[in-house]
């Protein structure tokens, strides 16, 4: 894993599109790559089919920076699907950017997929055993190696088998010659949704891509079910029984686009109640509140609400800094970081001020921030975070560290206000962000995800070699 020390925030793993059914599938799926870039900023890929020709394109990069003209018109083709990625598991290179693309007796296979599988280090070393020989260091391989061993006759009911032997987190795309398979882990961890434009089906980790080429929400994948696009249409099947659902409280809180819907809420609404809420239960006496750019802002101005107190742009965030968690070494990282946020003088100075942030992971960020803001000019500067104390690692597709690492897990709220310099420290209640999301109420935990603020893992953390190494 890469020195992430300076960087306080947390990483998703990836972003996934894909469309079936239209003469332009690849340049869409550029677009709704471009819209998901948010998910993932190291690698880039697309592959397409044209019912006929096969093929596909991976790079080291942003959208842009992987896909040109000359390029998108090479993979031409009626269907498509698409993938960014920060590396959660597996290392950051050429090898394990996605699509993944094998040949099988079916014909080439692509696989694109966000989260990761608490099995895969037993699946992979009994694969092994068996004479499979790995590629790559992703986990989104042993599902083509589970596949490729499968003796049914049909590739449906081969992925259907394969999908049934995996534990985790996946939102998962599959492109062959003539049809495309799409599904979802059985406790819907990761978001992936169904819409159509025109006669196309789209399917995409976030909503928000299908504005951007244009298509209508249909509806979320489920726990646990199998599509299959093909000439004859769409069919859906399970190959698990729907688990308990219990999608990640960081597409809310974080992640998601704030134009992005999940489970028919929109993200901006959800964090603004966040905001509100985190207002209700840690007040503070201030003359203005703003909040960390750009996921924050919407927290920030619900808690300004809600409070009473003006929210003012008080931090500025640099939209054409390097991407500080790729830079090649230690001291860049640190001049990335730097360049990153820039307080707004005539905004913060002389004002006692509520810095609103979504979460606090290390603490270093925090620290940096609040430092900044009173060399800007803050009386006083009052922390206050729109999410429960983040206190053990994900296992799920998010870049947390090792439980050491996380400052919640081994300090106490008063003892982190401390550490990162603010004169006061408050973090939103689980029942409050529940609460304030508002989703699915007669479910457990509102079909939320909590493993990371309470311990309680949706599913069973087998692997032994995961575990020594997030403990």
């Amino acid at each position: 894993m890469r020195d992430e020390s300076v960087f306080d925030e947390l990483k998703e793993e990836c972003g996934v599109f894909g469309i079936a059914g239209h003469p332009e599938a690849t340049r869409l799926t550029y677009y709704g790559l471009h819209a998901l870039q948010h998910r993932g900023q190291e690698s880039a890929g697309i592959a397409a089919t044209d019912g006929g020709a096969f093929r596909h394109h991976r790079g080291m990069g942003l959208v842009t920076e992987v896909f040109d003209d000359d390029t998108l018109r090479k993979l031409s083709g009626h269907t498509a699907i698409g993938h960014v990625r920060y590396s959660t598991t597996g290392e950051s290179g050429l090898l394990n950017a996605q699509p993944l693309v094998f040949n099988y007796p079916f014909g080439p296979l692509a696989l694109a997929t966000n989260g990761n599988l608490v099995n895969a280090g037993r699946l992979k070393r009994e694969l092994e055993r068996e004479g499979s020989i790995f590629q790559t260091t992703t986990d989104t391989e042993v599902i083509a190696h589970l596949i490729a061993r499968s003796r049914r006759e049909r590739l449906e009911d081969a992925v259907a088998e394969a999908l049934a032997q995996l534990t985790g987190a996946f939102a998962l795309l599959i492109l062959t010659k003539d049809r495309l398979l799409v599904a979802q882990d059985p406790h819907g961890l990761r978001p992936l949704s169904i819409g159509r434009l025109g006669d196309a089906h789209v399917f995409s980790s976030e909503t928000c891509a299908f504005d951007a080429i244009g298509a209508e929400l249909i509806r979320e994948v489920q726990p646990g079910e199998l599509i299959v696009l093909d000439r004859s249409g769409l069919r859906s099947r399970s190959f698990a029984p729907p688990a308990r659902r219990a999608v990640c409280s960081f597409e809310y809180i974080y992640f998601a686009r704030p134009d992005s819907e999940i489970g028919g809420i929109n993200v901006h609404a959800a964090r603004k109640r966040l905001g509100r809420q985190l207002a209700k239960e840690a007040p503070a006496e201030a003359d203005v509140v703003t909040g960390v750019p750009d996921s924050s802002i919407s927290a920030a101005i619900g808690y300004a609400e809600a409070a009473g107190i003006p929210y003012e742009l008080g931090l500025l965030k640099n939209r054409y800094v390097g991407r500080t968690f790729i830079q090649p070494s230690q001291e860049m990282r640190e001049q990335g970081v730097k360049m990153k946020l820039s307080a707004v003088r005539k905004v913060v100075e002389g004002k006692r001020v509520v810095m609103v942030d979504d979460s606090l992971v290390r603490g270093t960020t925090s620290r940096r921030i609040v430092r900044m803001l009173r060399e800007a000019g803050a009386t006083e500067v009052h922390v206050r975070i729109s999410s429960p104390p983040v206190r053990f690692p994900c296992f799920y597709g998010i870049d947390t560290s090792d439980r050491d690492q996380l400052i919640a897990a081994i300090h106490s709220v008063e003892e982190i206000r401390e550490i990162i310099g603010a004169d006061s420290l408050a973090f939103l209640s689980a029942e409050g962000m529940l609460e304030a999301i508002g989703r699915h109420p007669g479910e457990l935990n509102r079909g939320h995800c909590l493993a990371c603020f309470d311990g309680r893992y949706p599913t069973e953390i087998e692997d032994a070699m995961v575990m020594e190494g997030r403990r």
